[in-house]
């Protein structure tokens, strides 16, 4: 692997690069990182004993709380949640969310004014509908607060308290930073990608690594509180084995997929896990097949997901919480669902093509998406299933020059090469896949070893929105007899990314694994954008 030795000049700061290897070396020799001989690749489960998941008292003190960006710098979303949740209490209605204010208390944390100003929000409940004919009783939320912040300044330390000031029921303080000002010098420092994080002790390890960076920003992919894993009696399923058959159902995994039942409580286990990140640093959430848990009533989906978390999908048109898109300095962010449908005559489709044809690049010069279903894993666990929807959107996608793409689902690591329709290409996204945030079970096995090769027959859109379809071989093969060309590097490991824009062009790229000390990373690469070479056209 070559590395690199060279200077660039930006407009008001000159950045030495040394010893990383770039994109520009590329298209790089794949590489398969050995798997760790002293890593367990099964995660198990924090109990329900851990002291994290202890609801707060008194009742309607705030708990759960997260920051969570609008789409521009100028504005964010305070989400927590008071009262606790109930699980088939005949007797009792649903809490009322009109008998707790949504109240947020804020001002610049350097202003040595006392004053604060007041934000006031709405709040909602949700159900989760279990089948009737299994006797189970259905679950639902506390009161979910939901508050948004407007004219705030760019880079600027906010302090903040939410709750109800009638009730003498206020958060103490916590801390966020708005993003800067969209323009091609400005980016925030450092950008966490997760993905398929869930409630493990591997989770714990990466949180408390995420926290020890100070990250300006965090986008998890998916999996967050596996859920949908236990039976609404709170029995752990085995989910590991699951895989799509030729109809289009899950086998060998129970119920996991199949019973219409979750255990809603580990929501709120996760929700309170997680807080000394999410209520401290924006944390913008994209969906994936964990979060689909579909109820009894008319099929509904997302119904925790969508409730739980703020989104900016009003303000930049999309009014879904499954696709949206924001600006983090002069990145431009566009969240997409695996599980929505998006053909061209969809309105995932449809938004999209949208969004993409009104970015300003002179503003916001990287553009980097984001879902969870991977297009580019080599690893032998959900190999191609999002095929349908990488024929819909890649041309899309390759005309508007989207630089970087993140995805999670497959629990592992691995970063491609540039590349588009499977074949090296100078001008194709960089995806990588950041699956391995602490759930389920590592994958270790890929598409190239072996026996691994599926039956080209097999229907792909297991769970997934596309139609039905068999898959087709690619540059001539069914699967590949080596790593393909167009897989950089790939990895049995837990951890999580980091994405550092230093300027317009170039912006490093970090694997971050558990195993290793704080400061050491795995996988490390500039990924740098070739404007001039690579012109949008649209």
């Amino acid at each position: 692997m070559s590395m690199s030795f060279f200077v660039i000049f930006a407009s008001t700061v000159t950045i030495i690069v040394h010893g990383f290897p770039t994109t520009l070396d590329g298209p790089l020799n794949p590489v398969t990182a050995p798997l760790d001989p002293n890593l367990n690749p099964i995660a198990f489960d924090l109990p329900e004993s851990d002291p994290s998941f202890v609801k707060p008292n008194p009742e309607f003190l705030p708990q759960q709380i997260s920051v969570s960006l609008s789409y521009s710098f100028d504005s964010v979303w305070i989400s927590w949640v008071t009262g606790d949740y109930q699980i088939g209490e005949e007797d009792s209605a649903p809490l009322d969310p009109n008998c707790v204010q949504s109240i947020v208390q804020y001002r610049e944390f350097d202003v040595r004014s006392t004053i604060n100003k007041n934000a006031t929000g709405h709040s909602i409940v949700y159900t989760q509908q279990y089948p009737s004919e299994n006797g189970l009783k259905n679950y639902t939320s506390g009161i979910i607060h939901h508050v948004q912040l407007t004219g705030l300044k760019p880079n600027t330390l906010y302090r903040y308290r939410c709750g109800d000031l009638s009730l003498s029921a206020m958060s103490k303080e916590y801390y966020f930073r708005t993003m800067p000002k969209s323009t091609s010098e400005n980016y925030p420092h450092r950008i966490v990608v997760a993905g398929d994080l869930g409630l493990t002790y591997n989770t714990s390890i990466v949180l408390t690594k995420i926290l020890s960076n100070h990250p300006d920003l965090v986008v998890l992919i998916g999996g967050f509180s596996y859920a949908d894993t236990y039976l609404a009696n709170n029995t752990k399923l085995d989910c590991s084995s699951c895989h799509c058959e030729k109809n289009g159902t899950s086998s060998n995994c129970g119920s996991c997929y199949s019973s219409r039942e979750t255990y809603q409580p580990r929501w709120d286990y996760w929700g309170r896990f997680m807080e000394p990140l999410t209520a401290n640093v924006p944390t913008m959430m994209v969906a994936g097949e964990h979060e689909i848990e579909p109820q009894t009533d008319n099929n509904l989906t997302f119904a925790a997901y969508s409730s739980r978390f703020a989104f900016p999908s009003n303000e930049s048109g999309s009014f879904s919480p499954l696709y949206y898109s924001f600006n983090a300095g002069g990145a431009h962010f566009i969240v997409l669902n695996s599980y929505t449908p998006n053909d061209n005559s969809s309105d995932q489709y449809i938004w999209l093509e949208s969004d993409l044809s009104i970015i300003n690049r002179s503003e916001t010069p990287w553009v980097v998406a984001t879902w969870s279903l991977p297009w580019y894993s080599t690893f032998k666990g959900h190999y191609r299933e999002a095929e349908s929807m990488r024929i819909n959107l890649e041309d899309l996608l390759y005309s508007y020059r989207v630089d970087i793409i993140f995805n999670s689902q497959v629990d592992a690591y691995e970063r491609s090469n540039r590349v588009y329709n499977y074949l090296l290409d100078q001008c194709g996204p960089v995806y990588i896949t950041t699956g391995a945030g602490g759930a389920g079970k590592l994958e270790t096995q890929h598409l190239d070893d072996p026996g691994n090769c599926p039956d080209p027959s097999q229907d792909y859109s297991c769970r997934s929105s596309g139609f039905n379809f068999t898959l087709e071989p690619v540059n001539n093969e069914t699967c590949p007899v080596k790593q393909p060309e167009y897989s950089a590097y790939r990895e049995s490991s837990f951890g999580f990314g980091m994405l550092e824009v230093k300027n317009e062009t170039h912006a490093l790229w970090s694997w971050n694994r558990n195993q290793d000390l704080y400061y050491l990373a795995a996988d490390v690469i500039y990924i740098v954008r070739q404007p001039e070479m690579c012109p949008v056209f649209n």
